[in-house]
């Protein structure tokens, strides 16, 4: 009877690990990037390749800096979102192209809009790979001194940009 306890006991604890790690949400991960400086880069431009574009170009500045591709099918579900917000002129957007071809990317601009300041070239992933990219689409609030104070895994929502993004890019531009 004994002999039955131990893998039962240790069966129930297996069961329980599973059951609280479903209920994780991945979205909410925490980057281990918060709070450090953003890494640095220095990638050709999309629209101009002969211009490049770094991190450092932006310091005294408050910026969003966008994951995506033409190839992303969530990147499409927040790009509205994007491009409302570049309308609106209250933070610059810097698009990170990530991981696709240059005129599949100028496409894809010029069919659903272009929200960005600027978009850079991470065509290998290398930059992506620094920053813990784990899927497109990503976006970083980057504050003036070029400190990550956050990061949304997934496509931005109207939700996550008045709740969390918006508030925080007006406490940071003070």
């Amino acid at each position: 009877m004994n002999r039955f306890l131990l893998p039962l006991g240790i069966f129930i604890v297996l069961v329980a690990f599973l059951a609280v790690g479903l209920n994780l949400n991945p979205r909410e991960v925490p980057s281990p990037l918060i709070g450090k400086p953003a890494p640095a880069f220095e990638l050709p431009q999309l629209h101009k390749p002969e211009l490049t574009f770094a991190p450092k170009d932006m310091q005294g500045k408050v910026w969003l800096l966008n994951v995506w591709a033409s190839w992303c099918v969530s990147c499409r579900q927040e790009h509205p979102i994007l491009v409302e917000l570049a309308r609106t002129g209250t933070v610059p957007i810097y698009g990170l192209n990530y991981k696709d071809g240059r005129a599949d990317a100028l496409r894809w601009l010029k069919q659903y809009g272009d929200p960005y300041a600027l978009s850079i070239a991470d065509a290998e992933g290398r930059v992506g790979i620094d920053y813990g990219v784990y899927g497109v689409p990503e976006t970083y609030v980057i504050d003036k001194a070029g400190v990550i104070r956050f990061k949304q895994i997934g496509p931005v929502t109207q939700d996550v940009l008045e709740a969390k993004i918006l508030p925080l890019v007006m406490e940071l531009s003070k």
